[in-house]
């Protein structure tokens, strides 16, 4: 049982800690909507930060210290049984007995980690206070529990890893695409950014270590999310299919071919068992799928998906015997941004017929957007590919917003009566 001594610690020794000196997010939260926030996205990507990004913004406006109550249910010492939940508010009024509770602002980070969490919530919400702040590293989880226990009462946020913006903020970098003494930095900047990823550790850290804090990374999702929490067993075939995920990142992925190939090599493991597996990898955001554009429910739902991964320098951690593929890192970064720009009304797909086409961004039954990402067009046959793709698409898709992103080529091209926008990826992440 969770002590009293414990949760009063932590409580005060965070009231101390406020405000934080931290760099801002492109996500500012609202403070009083009277809806509970919820905070979903891969481990280490800047939760946490934008919660307290809030609470220095309630800091601000005349909020005081007391009135905050910050718990991070990934510390080891805050292991719940359903019973425990109470002494949170037990603790905390017999800190601070003159502040209604009405009054105070609830962040609870990482909640998932804890069984009951959404009755606690919920409670807390609908008889204690409507300030209440949650994150969570499970998409699933947390979107079930809200679809559910706590349905009506949420406004839901995704975070990703750094945008290439942010990381230029984190980096001191003026941002106008147009000087030509940032032009050149920028470029460098987003090299970096293309094999090194944006999580905020390593970004802050210069990238010194990073693949030892990325594949620390690695093994925490690996054991603390998948393993424990979903009780799976065979950890190399896991390992396998994970590293063949990786080696496929951008490209339709047949799960069934992965589980022939761990079948001829040996391993006992059933084709539903891989299936649950990337269920569970999309689930913490580990790889994030992208299904293929068809006008049938059915015929989409039966087409491999292409995956991308959370972040390049996860990827570049964890397969650094792989030769690096800068149209491959190109696509997944391209991916994540459009993900980012999009509401949760619009959804990405990819376009696959006689040609192909990256991406299909959809709002409701109508194609808004076309885009294929190329790394050099300055070959004519990978000229003549890209636009034959967004042309068959265009045409089959009834769609005339054109785009192809490169890595460092503008141009707009006229072709069979349309236009075909091509931008450097690294000006459009910031425009």
């Amino acid at each position: 049982m969770i002590r009293k001594e414990v949760l009063k610690e932590l409580i005060v020794t965070f009231q101390e800690s406020i405000p934080t000196n931290l760099f801002t997010r492109n996500v500012v939260l609202p403070i009083d909507t009277e809806k509970i926030i919820a905070l979903r996205g891969v481990r280490r990507c800047g939760k946490s930060s934008i919660l307290q990004l809030s609470i220095n913004q309630l800091i601000e406006s005349g909020i005081l210290k007391e009135q905050i109550l910050f718990l991070n249910f990934d510390d080891e010492r805050l292991q719940f049984d359903l019973a425990d939940f109470d002494l949170i508010i037990q603790s905390y009024q017999e800190l601070f007995p003159h502040i209604r509770f009405q009054d105070v602002y609830v962040f609870f980070d990482e909640v998932q980690t804890n069984t009951g969490w959404e009755q606690f919530v919920r409670r807390v919400y609908d008889q204690q206070s409507k300030h209440v702040f949650i994150t969570g590293s499970n998409s699933k989880m947390l979107s079930s529990e809200i679809a559910t226990s706590l349905r009506g009462r949420t406004l839901q946020y995704e975070i990703l890893p750094l945008s290439f913006a942010e990381f230029c903020n984190f980096e001191g970098l003026d941002k106008n695409v147009y000087s030509t003494t940032a032009k050149p930095k920028l470029k460098a900047a987003f090299t970096e950014y293309l094999h090194f990823g944006g999580f905020p550790e390593v970004v802050l850290m210069q990238h010194e270590h990073y693949d030892r804090i990325l594949q620390e990374y690695y093994f925490v999702m690996l054991y603390k999310d998948l393993v424990e929490r979903y009780k799976l067993k065979n950890i190399s075939a896991i390992k396998y299919f994970i590293n063949r995920m990786l080696v496929n990142i951008t490209k339709p992925t047949s799960i069934n071919k992965i589980f022939n190939e761990l079948k001829s090599l040996g391993v006992n493991v059933s084709k539903n068992t891989l299936y649950e597996l990337a269920e569970y990898l999309e689930a913490i955001y580990f790889f994030i799928p992208v299904q293929k554009y068809e006008p049938s429910l059915v015929k989409q739902t039966s087409s491999d998906k292409k995956y991308y991964c959370i972040d390049n320098g996860l990827r570049k951690s964890l397969s650094q015997t792989l030769q690096e593929d800068n149209g491959l890192l190109l696509e997944n970064a391209v991916y994540l941004w459009l993900r980012s720009q999009c509401d949760m009304s619009k959804d990405i797909y990819y376009y696959k017929g006689t040609k192909e086409c990256d991406f299909v961004v959809t709002q409701g039954t109508v194609v808004e957007r076309l885009i294929q990402v190329c790394w050099d067009m300055s070959e004519k046959s990978t000229y003549d590919r890209e636009i034959a793709g967004l042309l068959e698409a265009s045409n089959k898709l009834n769609c005339m917003n054109l785009t192809i992103i490169t890595s460092d080529f503008e141009q707009i091209i006229e072709v069979n009566h349309l236009k075909v926008n091509v931008v450097p990826a690294w000006k459009l992440m910031l425009l």
